[in-house]
């Protein structure tokens, strides 16, 4: 059992929640859906899929129903990995878009934000499917009976939804079916308002009832192809129809005693375990926890493992390198080496040897522990929501590189570079915590973090979860949260970071959820649950 210290030196309402089966989500209504199937005889995964439908409902900001989504599971005997991330429409291509939105100043084509040139193929309802199927114990249908009864009744929209939906609904009010869906007062909801969902009513009957196969071969299917035909997009029945998520192997980086595991690319996991891999070579206990020489290397860890995951990853088919050949002892070490302790560094990609989102997570008594992610990408996705069945779709397309020399060249077919990632911490081939935090480049960096206090410095989950972050940006300058002491952030400016704060609203300094298993050897010791104050979410259990 891990020794915690269980205090919580950081100001927080958030308590750890202590039992034997947990859901922790990123919205109340998620959570206690999740809870419902546990109580009825469900597993954790049960309680994944109710969590994760309702979600989409109570957190439009964050994921819909046209989103992707991923997971890693603990069966109770081995871990499981499953990425059910879209792939691109057949017709796209470097030209697809030179042809429609021209040229830029850098000579590669320009391509949208919003609409449907940024749609990939939905996968999350594909991914709910694929995992009922190997490991669900309640029937299908009866997951979904938490979120239609939302749907039809309406949710109290909280503040943090609020507050995002408010931010994007000036952008997005023009696109495709979004006022429609999203703002039927002319307007985002009010914090307190109730805001019923009366279309999506049908379509998760309709994905409950067919396991999810209407949604790529049925009536909801060619609904969404009509309307993408009708709004000039390219996507195609035989997109849907040829679709399928994929089970895969997980990829690993031993930390401190534990191993870290993360979904392999097309996800930017790997960023999370090349930083710990650089941050190990310097042995952080060595330093006092949250010090600037102990963030200082945490950042600097980051920055080099950004350097390469811009640089290299995408769909794993058309890497060039393959993630052992980045996780290589001897290329870390040569990585770390770059590493000045006394001044931050701006660092290029290396050559390693030749060879918005909501998170979740839930665990059961039997020992079954699930870490799952979905997103609809920035915030509320493309902005289109197909009319008449409330379906959000994502704009994960933007994900692409339109340089034809990198390896994430847009192509027909391919999965994109992808945010959303799961982790899941084990221990001796034991599960130790199913955990994440959501929030786009801030994923591996929240992993890290939070990983580093718990593993390093034995702080309980939800201190680690409280304590304030940093966010490195794509220039490699910084974002610092507010609640960080002002000696850190005049020790790391002295270092020579530089600090610019990012005003995105669907960016922010992330949002966990953590599942931590209190003994490997009894199952009767439960687990301690904890979720992030920066949503409107909660840790439940019995």
């Amino acid at each position: 059992m891990k020794n915690f210290n269980w205090a919580n030196p950081y100001p927080s309402v958030r308590t750890p929640v202590f039992a034997r089966n947990v859901v922790a989500t990123s919205h109340p209504l998620a959570a206690q859906a999740g809870l419902r199937m546990m109580l009825k005889g469900g597993n954790a995964i049960d309680a994944a899929i109710a969590a994760a439908a309702t979600i989409t409902l109570v957190e439009p900001v964050s994921c819909g129903i046209g989103g992707d989504c991923f997971a890693i599971l603990w069966d109770g005997q081995k871990l499981h990995g499953l990425n059910a991330s879209g792939c691109a429409p057949a017709a796209w291509n470097v030209e697809y878009f030179k042809r429609k939105y021209g040229v830029g100043a850098d000579g590669l084509a320009q391509r949208p934000l919003r609409g449907w040139d940024t749609v990939t193929v939905p996968g999350v309802v594909s991914g709910w499917a694929a995992l009922h199927e190997r490991f669900g114990k309640l029937p299908f249908d009866v997951l979904f009976e938490p979120a239609i009864e939302i749907a039809q009744r309406g949710f109290i929209v909280p503040p943090v939804v609020a507050g995002k939906w408010a931010k994007a609904a000036e952008e997005l009010k023009d696109q495709p079916g979004f006022a429609q869906a999203f703002m039927p007062e002319g307007r985002a909801p009010h914090i307190g308002e109730n805001f019923r969902f009366p279309d999506v009513v049908d379509t998760l009957k309709r994905i409950a009832q067919t396991r999810g196969r209407d949604m790529y071969e049925g009536d909801l299917a060619e609904k969404m192809v009509a309307f993408s035909r009708e709004g000039g997009g390219a996507l195609t029945m035989d997109d849907l129809r040829n679709y399928q998520p994929e089970w895969v192997d997980l990829i690993s980086k031993d930390y401190h005693g534990y191993t870290v595991n993360q979904i392999p690319p097309n996800g930017q996991g790997i960023a999370a375990l090349v930083a710990l891999g650089i941050a190990e070579r310097f042995d952080l206990r060595n330093y006092p926890m949250g010090s600037v020489q102990s963030q200082h290397i945490q950042i600097e860890a980051m920055k080099l493992a950004f350097a390469d995951l811009y640089r290299y990853v995408s769909d794993s088919r058309s890497m060039t390198l393959t993630p052992e050949q980045m996780l290589d002892d001897n290329y870390l070490d040569s990585r770390a080496k770059l590493i000045r302790l006394d001044k931050a560094g701006f660092h290029a990609a290396g050559r390693p040897p030749a060879g918005g989102t909501i998170y979740l997570s839930a665990a059961d008594e039997s020992g079954m522990m699930i870490s799952f992610i979905q997103s609809n990408y920035m915030g509320f996705g493309s902005g289109v929501v197909v009319p008449g069945t409330g379906i959000s779709m994502q704009n994960r397309g933007v994900g692409f590189s339109m340089d034809p020399a990198s390896p994430n060249v847009v192509e027909g077919g391919k999965r994109p570079f992808h945010t959303i990632i799961p982790g899941f911490l084990s221990k001796d081939g034991q599960p130790v915590m199913g955990f994440g935090v959501m929030g786009g480049d801030m994923q591996p960096q929240g992993h890290m973090q939070t990983l580093v206090r718990m593993i390093d410095y034995d702080q309980q989950p939800q201190a680690a979860c409280c304590a304030p972050r940093w966010k490195v940006n794509r220039d490699f300058t910084l974002d610092i949260e507010t609640t960080m002491t002002r000696d850190v952030v005049d020790g790391l400016h002295a270092l020579g970071h530089k600090f610019h704060s990012v005003d995105d609203p669907y960016m922010d300094f992330g949002a966990g959820q953590f599942v931590w298993r209190l003994s490997a050897s009894d199952p009767d010791a439960g687990y301690v649950a904890a979720s992030d104050g920066r949503r409107d979410g909660q840790a439940v259990g019995f």
